[in-house]
């Protein structure tokens, strides 16, 4: 039983037995409220980044299907146009072409699209040449 000369001497606590007179435990109730807020905020602007990152990809993907559609259109024009030569310029303008014109329409989702399905009908062999590569750059490195 506590006397009063206990009592004096005995740091108040609240129900929830938390010494309110420890400077540790002294935290204003909007401390809370700030961190939270600050993570929110660094949270959206993470977002806000990687948002400008990927539209800057995209753009930059556009324009590289673009300067390699206008290269294949050229090479085709300035191709002889009989001969071996003729066909293969024909041939590399007109893949060029269709590579500028695929990365302007589908960009970088559309080839990772596109990866993710051959990966999924072809997982033994692409599992095969992964293995492979990596024993060539293991035996590369250890060189």
């Amino acid at each position: 039983m506590a006397t009063p000369t206990t009592e004096r001497f005995r740091s108040p606590t609240d129900a929830t037995g938390i010494d309110e007179m420890n400077p540790v435990n002294r935290t204003s109730p909007y401390a809370a409220d700030s961190e939270q807020s600050l993570t929110t905020k660094a949270t959206d602007k993470a977002k806000e980044a990687a948002s400008f990152v990927g539209d800057k990809m995209e753009q930059a993907t556009e324009a590289v299907g673009a300067g390699l559609e206008a290269a294949g259109k050229s090479i085709r024009e300035h191709a002889p146009n009989q001969g071996i030569l003729a066909n293969a310029g024909e041939a590399i303008g007109a893949r060029l072409e269709a590579g500028g014109h695929y990365l302007e329409e589908h960009g970088l989702k559309g080839i990772a699209g596109d990866v993710t399905n051959v990966i999924r009908r072809n997982p033994i062999p692409l599992l095969l040449c992964g293995l492979g590569v990596g024993f060539l750059i293991a035996r590369i490195v250890r060189r």
